[in-house]
């Protein structure tokens, strides 16, 4: 008799699924859309047909024939500074940007675009810009910026440098729309770095970083001007009055003190008569005024007649 074993269900397996923020979810989105140099090596892996691999063999013997005079076309050179994205037949060839030094391009096949490395400067046009309280100011600034990445700023953006130009002009009067003239004049380093982070935002698509955004100046019209400083002169003036009436506050109370001192001796003021005869003597002036006290005439009125 034949056995059977008996088989018993398994338990089904319980895969823990990892929780994964917006972050992550959006990084892994990246990974799996591609950047352009990402799409530019999957095609030149899957190859370029067979009229493209006729052409290139073509080319090779073309050089090879040539040669040495076709290695004048074929040598190309960049500085460290810059970097050569090659499109052969179209397409980005496999390893990105080439450079710096000596690189080999099959003539009429590679086409070259260079891009410069290095950190660009550019002043932003002066923008008509109204304020959240209703002001018209002309703002302008400063943007310094670079591009990290040489094949997604050709193959993204048509014109890397005109864009993000045209960004900082726009970016310039949305921010500052949003602010009142006070906080414009007061807070340039605020509105700096906040533009800073927009621009490098939107421009990381493009290959572009941001390195920094300054407010170069602040024009205001000439209405607005006069009216700030006559504002500016009454509140000095508002001032000014303020400190002259506590000033003779003190000054009251300091000669109703001394009052009260020359009041409790009668030879005080008699002193004091003698301090400003010297002080006046010592001006060297023609003409002195000297007060003569009434207890001495009075001592003369009434003393009889001989």
């Amino acid at each position: 008799m034949q056995s059977m074993a008996s088989v018993e269900p398994s338990e089904p397996s319980h895969q823990q699924v990892p929780v994964m923020g917006p972050m992550r979810v959006g990084s892994m989105r990246k990974q799996q859309q591609g950047s352009p140099r990402d799409y530019g090596q999957q095609r030149d892996s899957q190859g370029m047909g067979f009229c493209g691999g006729v052409l290139i063999i073509l080319s090779y013997a073309l050089i090879v024939v040539t040669l040495p005079l076709s290695l004048c076309l074929c040598i190309k050179v960049v500085a460290e500074y810059e970097r050569a994205v090659i499109f052969r037949l179209g397409r980005i060839l496999e390893g990105g940007a080439k450079g710096p030094g000596l690189f080999f391009i099959v003539p009429c096949m590679d086409i070259i675009r260079k891009v410069d490395l290095r950190t660009v400067t550019f002043d932003v046009p002066p923008q008509e810009v109204l304020t959240k309280d209703s002001v018209t100011v002309a703002v302008d600034a400063v943007v310094y910026y670079r591009i990290y990445n040489p094949v997604i700023a050709v193959t993204n953006v048509e014109d890397a440098d005109r864009s993000t130009r045209l960004l900082a002009a726009t970016t310039l009067r949305n921010v500052l729309g949003t602010k009142n003239l006070s906080e414009i004049l007061s807070e340039r380093e605020s509105i700096s770095n906040m533009m800073q982070a927009m621009l490098d935002d939107a421009t990381d698509p493009w290959g572009v970083k941001v390195e920094r955004v300054e407010v170069k100046d602040v024009r205001l019209p000439v209405q607005l001007q006069r009216a700030m400083a006559a504002e500016a002169e009454a509140a000095r003036e508002a001032r000014a009055k303020v400190i002259a009436a506590e000033g003779e506050q003190k000054a009251s109370r300091a000669l109703k003190e001394a009052a009260d001192v020359i009041n409790e001796s009668p030879f005080a003021l008699q002193l004091r008569y003698l301090q400003t005869l010297n002080t006046i003597s010592a001006e060297k002036n023609s003409t002195i005024i000297f007060p003569l006290p009434l207890e001495i005439l009075s001592n003369f009125m009434h003393r009889p007649p001989l």
